[in-house]
């Protein structure tokens, strides 16, 4: 078995031919698709929505409502992009606020949606 594969390729190299495109081709047309696909279902997706969620957290501004991860709504009372920080105020009853990263902040209410939540 050893001697036949060392026998073709040394006829192979004599002959100074040059070795079928055939194989190179199938996997082009196998693995380009696929590489498309993945791209525009995973990543173009993912980049959009990384973008959607920079510009509302750059245009993110004082007396904007806020929900943060945790599930907190509150109403930014500072922002300080220097120190990656945003107070907002939980309770108008005592006058309550919380320190929490700008990352930590999930969405930024509209006024339609904000009433919603107050009602519930």
């Amino acid at each position: 078995m050893d001697s036949t594969i060392w026998t073709g390729l040394v006829l192979f190299a004599q002959e100074g031919a040059k070795p079928p495109m055939g194989g190179w081709i199938s996997i082009l047309t196998l693995w380009l698709p696929i590489g498309l696909l993945f791209y525009f279902l995973l990543i173009r997706p993912q980049r959009r929505e990384q973008a959607k969620r920079q510009s509302m957290i750059d245009s993110l501004k004082k007396n904007d409502r806020v929900i943060t991860t945790g599930g907190i709504y509150g109403l930014v009372t500072n922002v300080h992009r220097e120190g990656n920080e945003v107070t907002i105020k939980v309770d108008d009853s005592n006058n309550t606020k919380l320190r929490v990263t700008v990352s930590s902040i999930a969405s930024v209410l509209d006024d339609g949606s904000s009433d919603i939540a107050s009602s519930k």
